[in-house]
Parts: structure tokens; C-alpha cells; sequence
């Protein structure tokens, strides 16, 4: 593990493994660097791979301020582009939030590749990211992470058909079950108070894709067959808008599509497509 510190003197903690030009992963929501175990290892042989993780969790522990906006996320990953000396960033859902914003004012990154950004065609809840910080504020997890599910629209259907009481007693379950997985993987329950900064930078970008019709670095799209419609429909929008970029759908893929094998990902998949876009 190294550390770079960001112009705000946060402390960024990062992992770096393998050998040629440098790739930085940018994770999404309720995620670590660990999360991108697989993935930094299939690139590897190729690239020296380095994964952050996030103010706010794992390696980088920041306690959330109200005031932070996504700039903040930015000044962090050219922190860490200054330190490296890379130019390949590769960001999921939030972390492709961040990834799309830092393309576009960084002149450091060149190429950027993003898995399913979500832009929401008719909008985020913004009342639903108010009720899930108020949640978080109070330290009521299980609230939190029913909300954020909803409020981001990837609830498993079981959940979003429940009412709300009976959905955050599902989200409790939830919890129990995952404190008692084995392994190395991160908790929900040590994750969810860092979700503000994910909620931060989805709404922030809230109806403003337009902004990235002068982004006009190379861009590669990652999405999956099996997400979400809205992620979908996004994804082509933002193909529409920037003036370079390539779309690839992985058939079978969901959300989770460049996540560890052992969390449904198949990293195999969305390595080779960066690889043959940052060679």
C-alpha cells in the first residue's frame, strides 16, 4: 500500500501491481480497490495497475463534510495521476461519474474508459439522497442501504415491491448475513457511511451529460446486457454526446460486470476490452 495526498490534505490511500503504462481503476458504490482484485490482476501483464480506494473508505477513511462536491473526487485522482505518472483511468457507476468529470478538465488523462455511468433520464431523487444522509447521519444502516438501492434504482425486485418498513427489516437480514461472510472482502455496514460521496457525485452531475459534449479525449463505453434499462438507455444517450467514443455491451453482464468472478463479475471479459483500448 502508498498513499498520495490530495490538494484538500486528504490521505488517498492505493495498491499498484504489474509492469507498462499506467491504468488507474476508479471504483463505483459500496466498493473497494478489493473489489477490483481480479481485474487489476488480468490487466497486469499488460499495465501498471493502480487501484484506489475512495475518500471515505478502506485505505482512504474521511469522515463525510456536507460541503464536498465531486471536484473534491477529481483533485484526488490527479493527486494520485501526478504522483504515478498515468494517463489511462477506467471508473464504474460513480467512479465512472468521477472518471467522465476528470477526463474532461484533466489534460493528465488521455484515454478514459467508463462501465455504465448513471445518468437518470428523468432524474435522481434528490429527496431520496436527503432521506438516505439524514439515515446515515442517525446511524440507521439498514435505512440506508434499502434507500440507497431504491434511490438508485438497482433494488432487487423483492425489495422494491416491499413497503418501507418491511423493506429495511430485509436490509437488516441483509447486513447480518453479509458481517458473517468469510474472506477479506469489505462489510456493507463499514461502506455505507462512505456512500455519500457516491450520491455526491451522481447528483451533482444530475441532467447535466450535455457538459461532456467537450470531452473529446478517446472514450470507451462498458455496459451490460442484463443491468438495469435505465443504465442502458443512458449509456447509448452518452454515446450520442461525446464526440470520440466506442460502445461495447457485454452479453450476460450486469452492473457488477467488472467486479471480482467471485462476486458475479467477469473481469476476463472487461479486461480484454481495455486492454485492446489503452494499447
Amino acid at each position: 500500500m502508498a498513499t498520495v495526498t490530495s490538494r484538500d490534505g486528504t490521505s488517498i490511500g492505493y495498491l499498484s501491481r504489474g509492469s507498462g503504462p499506467g491504468v488507474v481503476l476508479v471504483q463505483g458504490a459500496m466498493g473497494t480497490a478489493y473489489n477490483f482484485t481480479d481485474l487489476a490482476d488480468a490487466l497486469s501483464a499488460d499495465f501498471t495497475v493502480f487501484t484506489p480506494d475512495r475518500r471515505g473508505r478502506g485505505m482512504s477513511p474521511k469522515p463525510y463534510d456536507d460541503t464536498h462536491d465531486i471536484t473534491r473526487d477529481v483533485e484526488d485522482l490527479d493527486a494520485l495521476l501526478a504522483e504515478t505518472g498515468a494517463g489511462f483511468v477506467f471508473g464504474l457507476s460513480s467512479g465512472a461519474m468521477i472518471t467522465l468529470e476528470a477526463a474532461r478538465t484533466l489534460p493528465r488523462i488521455t484515454r478514459a474508459a467508463v462501465y455504465e455511468p448513471p445518468f437518470y433520464p428523468d432524474g435522481i431523487s434528490h429527496e431520496g439522497i436527503r432521506r438516505l444522509n439524514a439515515d446515515l447521519e442517525q446511524g440507521r444502516l439498514a435505512a440506508a442501504l434499502a434507500e440507497s438501492l431504491r434511490t438508485a434504482r438497482t433494488a432487487p425486485a423483492p425489495l422494491e415491491a416491499l413497503p418501507a418498513p418491511a423493506a429495511r427489516l430485509l436490509a437488516a437480514a441483509a447486513l447480518a448475513a453479509d458481517a458473517r461472510r468469510p474472506g477479506p472482502a469489505p462489510k456493507l455496514r463499514d461502506m455505507l457511511p462512505g456512500i455519500r460521496y457516491d450520491f455526491n457525485a451522481v447528483g451533482g452531475l444530475d441532467g447535466k451529460m450535455a457538459t461532456f459534449a467537450s470531452l473529446t479525449k478517446p472514450v470507451l463505453l462498458l455496459s451490460g446486457t442484463k443491468s438495469p434499462a435505465f443504465l442502458r438507455r443512458s449509456i447509448r444517450d452518452l454515446a450520442r454526446v461525446l464526440p470520440r467514443s466506442t460502445h461495447i455491451e457485454f452479453e450476460g453482464l450486469d452492473h457488477s460486470g467488472s467486479w471480482n468472478t467471485a462476486r458475479g463479475g467477469r473481469p476476463d471479459l472487461v479486461a480484454a476490452a481495455l486492454r485492446d483500448f489503452f494499447s
